[in-house]
C-alpha cells in the first residue's frame, strides 16, 4: 500500500477538521422530506409527458439520483456538464466540459442542479435548452440561497427542495474545495 504524501495528509487532516467543526443547516432527514415533496409536485406536473432530466455534473448528481429514485413514471436521463467554480470557492466564467446527447428538440426537459446561488451557470443553461427548442424547460434544485445577488433577477427554480441562508454551503452534492460532496445533509463552514 502506498504511502501518502504529506501535502495529501495535511489536505485530509484539514478536511476532516472542517467537517468536524461545520455548522450543519439542514439535516440529512430534512433533505428527504424536501426531495419527496419535489418529486410529488414534478410528478403531478410532467408525470404524463415523457420528460427527459438532465443532471447538471458534478453538484446535480446526488440530488438527481434521489430525486429519480422518487418519480414512478418513464423517463429519460442524461447529463451535462457546466461549471462556474472548478473547485474554488467563487464562481467564475462558465465553462462546459460535456454537452447533453439525447436531443431536447420538441421534449419536455428538466434541469436538476444542487444549488441556485447567483444563477450565472443555470441562466446558461436555460439558454441552451431554448436555443435546442426545448418544449419545456424546467429546473429543480434542491437548495436555493436566499440572496439579492442572482446573475438575473428574480431567478426560481420551478421546482426547490430548501432555502439556505447566504453561507457557503456543502454537502449532498455541493463540494467544499471539491470535497464532501457525500454529506449526509447541508453543511457550512465555520466563519463561511
Amino acid at each position: 500500500m502506498a504511502k501518502l504524501d504529506k501535502e495529501t495528509l495535511e489536505s485530509l487532516d484539514s478536511m476532516r477538521e472542517l467537517m468536524d467543526n461545520a455548522d450543519c443547516l439542514i439535516s440529512q432527514a430534512q433533505v428527504e422530506q424536501a426531495l419527496d415533496r419535489m418529486a410529488e409536485a414534478i410528478t403531478a406536473d410532467l408525470g404524463d409527458k415523457l420528460p427527459v432530466f438532465y443532471c447538471v455534473m458534478n453538484g446535480g448528481l446526488i440530488t438527481t439520483g434521489h430525486l429519480l429514485t422518487r418519480l414512478g413514471f418513464p423517463l429519460e436521463v442524461d447529463y451535462l456538464h457546466a461549471t462556474r467554480y472548478r473547485n474554488e470557492l467563487r464562481g467564475g466564467e462558465l465553462f462546459w466540459r460535456v454537452s447533453p446527447e439525447v436531443p431536447m428538440a420538441g421534449r419536455h426537459v428538466v434541469i436538476i442542479d444542487d444549488i441556485l446561488d447567483e444563477g450565472a451557470t443555470l441562466a446558461a443553461i436555460l439558454k441552451y435548452c431554448e436555443e435546442a427548442q426545448a418544449a419545456s424547460v424546467s429546473t429543480a434544485v434542491l437548495v436555493d440561497k436566499t440572496h439579492d445577488r442572482k446573475a438575473v433577477p428574480g431567478l426560481k427554480a420551478n421546482y426547490c427542495g430548501l432555502e439556505v441562508t447566504d453561507r457557503y454551503v456543502f454537502g449532498f452534492g455541493m463540494d467544499y474545495k471539491g470535497y464532501w460532496r457525500n454529506a449526509p445533509g447541508i453543511f457550512a463552514p465555520k466563519g463561511l
